[in-house]
């Protein structure tokens, strides 16, 4: 199997993409500005103790004030809080962790008013990112993860990941990081670590020192509350950590700084590998260069088709997410009705199993397949469901089917479902449903672009328009674009762009970031 790794940065936003044989199983796209990511440290104040609930609320910036329960404070709270507090107590320099002295653990059936007040200053971090109408989810238990293992300060134990058989490896690495792990700190060894040598395990656990003390130093800084203290160097990186895998055939990057950061990334944690990172420099943008724009097309929405005419629809509700299998208009099978309804629902499984990675739909997830009266059947599809989840990352509990023919599962959810709106708003007539003529679409260009040079003073741009608009500008020996070249200067840039609906454009200047010269339309 040959997977590769795209990743397309813009001023906005960064996307990335994984396929497995050219085929879609993974995107992510993050807002540039975006904030109150999964891993970010937080030094801010508890606002308001819920005793109810066992839980407070804790200011984060946030218009929704974050939530922390009394379990997410972690056994070792009270070393913390007497750290901080030996820390803000003294902001001239950062008192060692070495020195901490390891307070009684926290009691696993306590009660939160007896442990933090209002206003009390914490250190929290983000565990779930806001979803919906709810705010971020914190834990007081801080962890740095790295590609071969995770610093835990505070912790007393060396954890291997359980998917690590061997007991002689568990045992090697147990003992290696038993003998390089800095005092008061804790470590998990994730599974990627089976095999590795003692100075990469080492270097890591140096960088990820490195974390906690340049974090720890932010402490001492801060003036007001609340305060991002910690969050990955890139989201680029942040993105591709979790995703990486030493196998990856290639990894594009279509933007010179990003790809820079990933190049010194993996040379760091795979510096044989570090040749598979490449620098896209074509004209088309690099999603539409290797047919990921219409898979993305394809692949989110509503109804989703695949093998055969057959189609499963996804609906999205504030409690859980509901797919629904159907035959479409699939012939019937020479075997009968229930040789076509096992091979329909497998069909699902596979496809089902893709989504829910691409789309990375978590909590309660119900599938209604269709009726199969066969118990071996029913099982069959179970078990090809287990199989397929096991490409997953997040844990997720599937269950067999119901008599109704139902199947549960469950998923991890740490951020909201990736939903891409397929569906194109006209970008002429903003759904007044009449636009002008086509025909003077190329005329309302030309004055776009007369506009930008003679009146804005602005010479140097790209015009993104759909694939069939630019291949009519482009047409004849003597075409519009050649003309506009010709008029206005050499340094103006069309390109097609599959993201874009028929009559829609879009232009950039030098430095990549949008010109706003869309028409106002009045919607009466």
């Amino acid at each position: 199997m040959t997977s590769e790794l795209y990743i397309s940065a813009n001023p906005k936003q960064i996307s990335i993409a994984l396929t497995e044989d050219k085929k879609l199983v993974e995107y992510q796209e993050e807002c540039q500005a975006a904030s109150f990511n999964v891993g970010n440290v937080y030094l801010a104040k508890v606002r308001k103790l819920m005793p109810g609930l066992n839980a407070c609320f804790v200011n984060v910036g946030h218009e929704r004030d974050a939530f922390l329960h009394y379990l997410d404070l972690d056994l070792q709270f009270n070393t913390y809080a007497k750290y901080l507090k030996q820390v803000l107590s003294n902001r001239k320099t950062l008192y060692p962790i070495g020195k901490a002295h390891i307070e009684p653990e926290l009691e696993k059936d306590g009660s939160i008013q007896n442990v933090l007040k209002p206003g009390q200053e914490v250190l929290v971090q983000i565990i779930k990112e806001p979803i919906s109408t709810k705010g971020p989810r914190l834990s007081c238990e801080i962890s740095f993860p790295g590609r071969l293992i995770v610093l835990v300060p505070f912790g007393d134990k060396v954890s291997v990941s359980s998917k690590i058989k061997a007991p002689a490896e568990r045992a090697r690495l147990k003992q290696i990081i038993e003998s390089i792990r800095p005092k008061n700190f804790g470590v998990i060894v994730r599974t990627v670590a089976e095999g590795k040598r003692v100075a990469e395990l080492d270097n890591e656990m140096k960088v990820l020192l490195g974390r906690w003390e340049e974090m720890m130093n932010k402490v001492l800084k801060a003036k007001e509350l609340p305060t991002l203290i910690y969050e990955e160097t890139s989201r680029a990186v942040g993105m591709l950590r979790d995703l990486f895998n030493p196998s990856y055939e290639n990894i594009y990057v279509d933007n010179e700084s990003i790809f820079h950061e990933v190049k010194d990334y993996v040379n760091l944690i795979a510096p044989e590998r570090a040749g598979i990172v490449k620098q896209y420099k074509g004209k088309l943008p690099i999603f539409d260069n290797f047919d990921i724009t219409r898979q993305i097309k394809a692949s989110f929405g509503k109804t989703v088709t695949y093998k055969h005419g057959a189609y499963l629809i996804i609906e999205h509700t504030e409690a859980l997410h509901v797919v629904d299998v159907n035959s479409g208009n699939r012939s019937k099978a020479l075997d009968g009705q229930e040789a076509n309804a096992l091979d329909v629902n497998l069909g699902a499984a596979d496809e089902l199993a893709r989504q829910l990675r691409l789309r990375d739909m978590g909590g309660i997830i119900v599938v209604d397949f269709i009726d199969m009266h066969l118990a071996e059947d029913r099982q069959k599809l179970y078990e090809r469901m287990c199989e397929n989840m096991k490409q997953d990352r997040a844990r997720h509990n599937i269950l067999p089917l119901s008599k109704f023919g139902l199947m549960q599962i469950t998923r991890q959810r740490v951020r909201p479902a990736t939903d891409v709106d397929v569906e194109e708003t006209c970008p002429t007539c903003h759904g007044k449903g009449t636009i002008k003529s086509s025909y003077m679409f190329t005329n309302v260009l030309a004055d776009k672009i007369d506009m930008l040079v003679n009146k804005l003073g602005i010479r140097s741009f790209t015009l993104h328009v759909h694939p069939y608009v630019y291949a009519y500008i482009c047409q004849g020996l003597w075409s519009l674009k050649r003309k506009w070249l010709f008029t206005y200067g050499p340094h103006i840039k069309v390109i097609p762009s599959q993201k874009l609906a028929f009559l829609q454009y879009e232009f950039y200047d030098s430095d990549g970031q949008e010109i706003d010269m869309k028409e106002k339309v009045e919607i009466k």
